[in-house]
């Protein structure tokens, strides 16, 4: 399973609770340095390529819904 996709990171964009910016900027710098280590530590080249490209897919499911939350169109 890709970890990425359980960091902190992406609970935080999808809460509708008020966050703190410290607290997303934390959890960015987390979430960057298990990017890094992912890309690092990987030599499956198809391995790294599937890993980010879920959490791409997340990360553009986060952004639709936050857009359709905020009453903007999703296109």
């Amino acid at each position: 399973m890709n970890d990425l996709v359980k960091a902190k990171f992406f609970s935080l964009l999808s809460e509708t609770s008020q966050v703190t910016n410290k607290e997303m900027q934390k959890a960015y710098e987390c979430f960057m340095e298990q990017l890094r280590t992912v890309s690092q530590s990987e030599t499956d080249y198809f391995e790294i390529y599937r890993i980010l490209s879920i959490t791409r897919i997340e990360l553009v499911s986060v952004r639709t819904h936050h857009r359709y939350g905020q009453g903007e169109k999703c296109a």
